[in-house]
């Protein structure tokens, strides 16, 4: 429905637009609103009619899109978002039901389990991986695709996956220079382990159970620190868990930043205890950063973490104990130092442009069989 610098899906969206536009393809982003195009070639179907409420909306934009799609000539659709009209469909969030199922719990909000928005867009994603309405379907880790097949019935040889890629130039270990200035900025000395957090939906993301386990590292480690990167309208909530737990003075919430590359730099272990992520970009630009990560098997990207080498990988349902003990081991000084290149090298095999190009091959792969279908009728 947006398109936008902000969000996964929606630099996923940009990055993509932009890649096609430089290959040559004809790009056109169907969207409720925009910002600057990412190439000056690709161009914008803005269906924006008025429409009251969130719930309306979704399934209001889904209904515009089938109609715009009846009545354009593109050789091939790909769905980022909730529609049911396409060739190819990326879950880039994974099925809706199992969000409310495995994340919602932990949401801020809970009595809004079973809003209109979410029973809209349940029906909506019935609709998408309906029989007949998609030709391939992209998923962006083997949690998902597991997971589609298990809602869906979707065949599996109409299923690729193709893991989230990240930038490899921005997020690298040569940025520790800029990353020690923001550690000396927040007082933060130089052999202080600093543990980073990453995104926004605090609760989904665990950062309710990373507070509980700090105590417990702080015994073994009491000069550790935790940076809180990302913006949500429940911190004072989690600031005030901290000082209930007498951590405060060891947890430093940076808000939202433009240059998170520096934060990962000035980190020495990142800890994404997840409750739900279909793929979740922090754990590969940690990787890429130089960084090993502890992370929960309900993370997609877990599945670049190979337990031992890049870090560990907790069951989902993990307490603050299992926690704290990853974080003892994954905070001592050796480990560290040995992680931090083999980290580095695993990012190297998901590079954004070797995603992107995946995601190209398949598209053109997908466009070519339907206009050699076309020819054959005519």
């Amino acid at each position: 429905m947006r398109h936008a610098r902000v969000g996964g899906t929606e630099q996923v969206l940009d990055l993509l637009a932009r890649h096609l536009a430089e290959r040559g393809h004809e790009v056109t982003i169907v969207c409720r609103s925009h910002v600057e195009p990412p190439h000056p070639s690709v161009r914008f179907a803005v269906l924006r009619r008025p429409v009251p409420g969130a719930a309306w909306r979704m399934w209001a934009f889904a209904r515009d899109v089938e109609r715009h799609l009846s009545g354009a000539r593109y050789d091939v659709t790909l769905a980022l978002g909730k529609t049911w009209t396409h060739d190819v469909v990326r879950t880039g969030g994974g099925s809706h039901r199992t969000y409310l199922e495995r994340a919602r719990p932990h949401e801020r909000r809970l009595w809004r389990w079973r809003t209109p928005k979410d029973l809209a867009a349940l029906e909506i994603e019935r609709r998408a991986f309906a029989p007949g309405r998609y030709k391939r379907v992209i998923a962006n880790s083997q949690m998902v695709k597991a997971d589609v097949l298990r809602r869906y019935a979707v065949p599996e040889d109409l299923v690729e996956v193709i893991p989230n890629g990240v930038d490899l130039v921005r997020f690298h270990p040569r940025n520790r220079p800029r990353g020690a200035e923001l550690r000396h900025a927040l007082g933060i000395a130089p052999r202080q382990p600093v543990l980073l957090f990453v995104g926004g939906g605090f609760g989904r993301k665990g950062l309710g159970r990373l507070l509980d386990a700090l105590p417990l590292l702080l015994e073994a480690r009491p000069q550790a620190v935790l940076l809180v990167l990302g913006r949500d309208s429940a911190q004072p909530r989690y600031q005030r868990q901290a000082a209930a737990l007498g951590v405060a003075a060891s947890v430093c919430f940076l808000g939202q930043r433009s240059d998170p590359e520096v934060v990962y730099a000035a980190a020495d272990l990142c800890v994404l205890p997840t409750w739900y992520d279909s793929f979740a970009f922090a754990v590969v630009e940690a990787l890429a950063s130089g960084l090993p990560v502890v992370t929960t098997d309900l993370a997609g990207a877990s599945e670049l973490v190979v337990p031992g080498v890049h870090g560990a990988v907790l069951e989902g349902a993990c307490g603050p104990r299992e926690l704290s003990c990853a974080l003892v081991e994954w905070t001592d000084p050796g480990r560290l130092a040995a992680a931090g290149s083999a980290a580095r090298a695993q990012a190297e095999r998901y590079g954004i442009e070797r995603s992107l190009e995946r995601i190209e091959a398949l598209l053109c792969a997908v466009a070519g069989g339907a206009l050699a279908c076309a020819r054959a009728q005519a």
